[in-house]
C-alpha cells in the first residue's frame, strides 16, 4: 500500500507538469512576474468558472477577508457577526481593522453558522455577516440573506474550504460558492481544493463599483502610478502561482468529483457504525448521492461520540495514518479574541464538536486499499 497522506499533491502535479513547466519558463524569460498575462488569464477564467463578474486576485486567503472588509468601508467598532467553530483567520482580520467580531455558534450537522444564531446576535451596531463554508459545503444561505435584507446587513463570505461547491436555493436555483454574497474571499493555499504552490487568494463581486475599488486597495490604493485614492496594501497574486492555478482551474470539477468519491466510500464504510457520525450535506444528504455537488470535501471530518477522540488521533497516528482536528479550540476561548461579552452557555453545539471532531485524508489520489486500511482502522478502535 502507498504511503497515506493527509494531503496528496503528487499526482495533481504529475498531470499538469509540462504545462506548469513551460508556463514557468515563459514567466522566468519574460519577467513578467508581478500583474503579468498569467495573471490576468487566470482571472478571466476564473470569472467564467464561477459566473461572477469580478474576480481581483490577492497574495493570501487572509488578505482577501481583510481587503473585502477594507472596500466595504467598514469603521472601528462595527460589529461584524461569524462563526466561532473556524479558523482564526476569519476573526483576525476583523480584530485588526478594529471592528468589533460577534462569535455564535454553529450547525450540529454541518457545522455551517447558524441563522438563529446570528438573529439573536444582531445589534443596532452590526454591519455585517461573515459566513464561513466550512469544510466544503455552503452555510444556509437562504436563511443568511433573509436576515441580511431584513437588517440592511453585508454578506461576506469565507469561500477559503468550498470553491466549486454549488448552492441550491429553496427556489431551485443553483448558484457557486463566493458568489452569493455581497462580496467572498477565497484561499488558493497549497493544500486547498484549487491550490497553488505556495500563497494567493483573490475576492469576489458582481458589484462593479466594490471591484473597482478592491483593485485599488490591493495594489496601495493606485488605479494610476503615484497616485493614491483610497488607503490600500500590497496584495497581489504573483504570475508563478497564477500558472499553476490557470492550468488547475479546469481540473477542478474533477478533482471534487474524486473527493466526493472518495467521501461516498468513507460514509459507506462508516454507515450504521456506534459512535461514528459522519458528514452531513446542506441539503441532508448523509449518503452523498451521486448528483451531488453541494459538498466538495475540503475536509472529511466525523464525530466520535464515545470520547474516544484524543485516543483515536493517538491510534491512527501510531497505525500511520495522518489525522486532523479542525478545531481543537473554539475561538471565544482562544486567548487573543477573549471577551467578557461571550457566554460560554452561548456555544453548546461548538463546545461538542471540539471534544468529537476529527478529519481524516482527503484529496484527490486515495485509493480503495488506502480508504479499506483507515476505515477498518478507524472503526476497529472506536468500538473495541
Amino acid at each position: 500500500m502507498r504511503k497515506i497522506q493527509m494531503v496528496d499533491l503528487n499526482g495533481q502535479f504529475e498531470a499538469i507538469k509540462e504545462q506548469v513547466n513551460s508556463k514557468f519558463a515563459t514567466i522566468l524569460e519574460t519577467s513578467a512576474f508581478i500583474n503579468g498575462p498569467e495573471v490576468h488569464g487566470f482571472q478571466k477564467d476564473l470569472e467564467t468558472y464561477l459566473d461572477v463578474k469580478h474576480v481581483i486576485p490577492c497574495a493570501n486567503g487572509t488578505d482577501a477577508l481583510q481587503i473585502a472588509m477594507m472596500g466595504l468601508d467598514l469603521k472601528p467598532g462595527d460589529e461584524v457577526i461569524t462563526a466561532d467553530f473556524t479558523f482564526a483567520a476569519t476573526v483576525e482580520v476583523i480584530a485588526l481593522l478594529q471592528l468589533t467580531p460577534v462569535l455564535v455558534d454553529v450547525d450540529a450537522e454541518t457545522f455551517n453558522i447558524d441563522p438563529v444564531a446570528i438573529e439573536k446576535a444582531i445589534t443596532s451596531k452590526t454591519k455585517a455577516i461573515v459566513p464561513v463554508h466550512l469544510f466544503g459545503q455552503c452555510a444556509n444561505m437562504d436563511q443568511i440573506l433573509a436576515i441580511a435584507e431584513k437588517h440592511n446587513l453585508y454578506v461576506i463570505e469565507d469561500n477559503a474550504q468550498a470553491i466549486g461547491a454549488n448552492y441550491r436555493f429553496k427556489n431551485g436555483k443553483k448558484q457557486k460558492a463566493g458568489t452569493i454574497g455581497h462580496v467572498a474571499a477565497t484561499s488558493f493555499f497549497p493544500s486547498k481544493n484549487l491550490g497553488a504552490y505556495g500563497d494567493g487568494g483573490a475576492i469576489f463581486t458582481n458589484d462593479d463599483a466594490l471591484a473597482h475599488t478592491l483593485r485599488g486597495i490591493v495594489n496601495h490604493g493606485m488605479y494610476e502610478r503615484y497616485h493614491h485614492d483610497v488607503v490600500g496594501v500590497n496584495s497581489r497574486l504573483d504570475s508563478l502561482q497564477a500558472a499553476v492555478l490557470r492550468a488547475k482551474l479546469p481540473l477542478l470539477n474533477n478533482y471534487n468529483a474524486k473527493r466526493r468519491e472518495a467521501a461516498r466510500k468513507y460514509s459507506k464504510a462508516f454507515k450504521g457504525i456506534a459512535n461514528i457520525e459522519v458528514p452531513v450535506t446542506v441539503n441532508g444528504c448523509g449518503e452523498i448521492c451521486d448528483t451531488c455537488d453541494c459538498h466538495v470535501f475540503h475536509q472529511y471530518t466525523l464525530k466520535i461520540t464515545n470520547g474516544k477522540r484524543d485516543s483515536l488521533v493517538q491510534h491512527l497516528n501510531e497505525k500511520g495514518i495522518p489525522c486532523g482536528v479542525y478545531y481543537p479550540i473554539p475561538l471565544h476561548k482562544q486567548k487573543a479574541y477573549i471577551d467578557p461579552r461571550y457566554n460560554d452557555a452561548d456555544f453548546p453545539i461548538t463546545n461538542q464538536l471540539i471534544k468529537e471532531v476529527i478529519s481524516l485524508p482527503m484529496h484527490t489520489d486515495l485509493d480503495d486499499e488506502q480508504i479499506a486500511y483507515i476505515t477498518d482502522t478507524v472503526i476497529g478502535f472506536v468500538n473495541r
